[in-house]
């Protein structure tokens, strides 16, 4: 960024920084906001989809049958954003198999150091989730997530947990897109951020989720990560504000498949002030993807009574076989023993008739050690990775 970068209605100034150049400091929010009636259309078409899929986890026996399998969805694609390339399934079979994260240590591969940064993702956001109701989001609960996130993994030298104290630049050599505060600026800006983030703006929830996202990531507070903790934080927000019965929405998928506006709506209201423009974009997300949440929720709960009902012919004592087939669509007789609580023969011959029935296939063409997957519930979640790609 160079002072020619900068236009009337900017969203900030540059400062001069030693050895040379300029970092940008955004002003606090919030901005004033040019309503008219798209905008008041896109707020409202987002805040129905929104209340329909909140509804939709308010209403269901077991929210853990849709939140599990959607917090897998958001921290593969938020993780595929930053580059890795685990994918969905090779998640849900790292989970079957290895219940417990492997130590920096026990990683031998690159795909397993992916894994590990995905699965990081999730315990972060679990963490927020549960500390949520009680603390809020404050800049406490920031850094406990992000050393977290960073954990033995990609970037852990990067001072995790910690606001960084040194000057960064997003991007390298001459590909420098953004040069975030300085620290002392930085602390402003981000204490700043936390009295809007904790305040009841005379603002509509999804408006000040969208404009609280763009000032985090323009803070840029971490020497790595930033990009995960704003995308962890919008799911946050939303809950908090009661915009969000359970964790069920998330917009990486929407904001991969879209990366480029993203990143070039990111940097115009910085330069611009062009929060109209970023408002509509992020309200339309919101709508696309808690519609394609709820019709992904609504056709697995319709797909469970379908196995319910098959398993119980097969033997009622089975039946808990289903939730876990929904939650995690591969299983083992390992998993099937433990899920059941009986031993391994009677969980292996009841994995046996679900595979003759066609509701598992065997996966791995091993004689030992096989694991199996669910097709049919495989399809569902899939079906959002492959709508990301064609989109992208």
């Amino acid at each position: 960024m160079i002072p020619d970068d900068l236009h009337e209605g900017r969203t900030g100034d540059l400062v001069e920084i030693p050895g040379g150049g300029w970092a940008f400091v955004p002003r606090p929010l919030p901005p004033e906001i040019p309503y008219d009636d798209a905008l008041i259309m896109a707020l409202s078409r987002a805040d129905a989809a929104l209340g329909e899929l909140s509804g939709l986890g308010h209403d269901v026996p077991n929210p853990q049958l849709l939140i599990y399998p959607a917090m897998r969805q958001e921290a593969v694609f938020s993780s595929r954003i930053e580059g890795t390339t685990t994918s969905l399934n090779e998640l849900f079979r790292d989970e079957v198999t290895s219940p417990t994260l492997p130590t920096a240590d026990q990683q031998r591969s690159r795909e397993a150091a992916d894994v590990r940064e995905v699965r990081n993702y999730l315990a972060a956001l679990e963490h927020g989730i549960t500390r949520l109701p009680s603390d809020g989001i404050t800049l406490s609960l920031v850094r406990e997530m992000h050393a977290i996130l960073l954990h033995g993994v990609r970037g852990d030298a990067a001072t995790p947990g910690a606001f960084r104290e040194k000057q960064i630049f997003v991007g390298t050599g001459t590909s420098i897109t953004y040069v975030p505060p300085p620290p002392q600026a930085m602390r402003q800006a981000l204490n700043d951020w936390e009295t809007y983030i904790c305040s009841t703006a005379a603002c509509p929830g999804l408006m000040q989720c969208a404009l609280q996202h763009v000032q985090f990531e323009t803070i840029h507070p971490f020497l790595d990560g930033n990009g995960r903790m704003g995308r962890l934080l919008i799911t946050l927000f939303l809950m908090k504000r009661g915009r969000l019965s359970q964790p069920l929405l998330y917009l990486s998928a929407y904001l991969e498949s879209h990366r480029r506006e993203y990143y070039r709506l990111l940097q115009l209201v910085r330069t611009h002030g062009a929060w109209y423009d970023w408002l509509l974009f992020f309200l339309e997300g919101i709508e696309e993807t808690a519609q394609a949440a709820t019709q992904r929720a609504r056709r697995l709960l319709a797909l469970r009574e379908t196995l319910q009902a098959h398993v119980l012919d097969i033997d009622p004592k089975a039946q808990p076989l289903v939730d876990a087939l929904i939650t995690n669509p591969y299983l083992t007789v390992k998993r099937a023993s433990e899920v059941l609580q009986v031993s391994l023969n009677t969980a292996r011959n009841y994995v046996q008739k679900l595979e003759r029935d066609g509701i598992l296939v065997e996966i791995t063409g091993q004689a030992w050690g096989r694991m199996y997957g669910a097709t049919a519930v495989l399809e569902i979640l899939n079906s959002v990775v492959r709508d990301v790609l064609a989109e992208g």
